[in-house]
């Protein structure tokens, strides 16, 4: 009989993943991929980019299975890679919109496909709930066009509720700028809603 891979800690998973079971890596997507699409989804809040960045995170993973360390956790590591791949992403944007993200990906890592495939055609995505209500909806407006350093940290701390020393590896910054900009990121975002939606809530 199989075993529940289900019930294995990270770090089992990742370590039988580069055994080469390969089982154990769709365990690990299966894990954590309705959290690191609503990630994205607040941080880019552009479905192309999302779905490329997504993509692009847990085809990193895929291909590191040599050079995975068992000790450090993976949640923070696999939203590390996610927060680096969705500024670049938005970097690009910005320099020539026609680049497709897609395209870095090399053509030898293309046979995770099927995987990929089978995680993206998941109907029930998180985001669809989140974007139910029109409060909803305006809170990510507003997360959106807030500054990229505070719209990361306040999507890490309130949205994926990790402590001030993983935002601080995710980041690579001290743990002292993590609490000032989330503070300032707070307040900012306080007195964007107030601006926005302010007056239609006091009336």
């Amino acid at each position: 009989m199989k075993p529940v891979l289900g019930k294995h800690t990270d770090a089992e998973l990742l370590a039988k993943y580069a055994a080469g079971e390969e089982a154990a890596f769709r365990e690990i997507v299966s894990r954590y991929k309705n959290g690191l699409y609503v990630f994205l989804k607040h941080f880019l809040n552009q479905q192309d980019l999302i779905d490329d960045v997504f993509q692009e995170t847990f085809l990193q993973l895929f291909t590191s299975r040599d050079s995975f360390d068992t000790t450090r956790p993976l949640r923070p590591w696999l939203f590390t890679i996610a927060a680096n791949k969705a500024k670049d992403a938005l970097r690009k944007q910005q320099r020539t919109a026609a680049t497709p993200i897609g395209t870095i990906a090399e053509p030898q890592e293309m046979s995770f496909n099927d995987v990929l495939n089978a995680l993206t055609s998941d109907t029930t995505r998180p985001s669809e709930e989140l974007e139910k209500g029109e409060t909803a909806s305006q809170v990510r407006q507003v997360i959106a066009d807030m500054p990229e350093n505070l719209r990361e940290i306040l999507i890490l701390a309130y949205f994926n509720r990790f402590s001030y020393k993983q935002m601080a590896r995710i980041l690579s910054i001290p743990i002292g700028t993590v609490k000032s900009r989330l503070h300032t990121a707070v307040g900012r975002f306080a007195k964007d809603w107030k601006a926005a939606f302010g007056s239609k809530k006091t009336k």
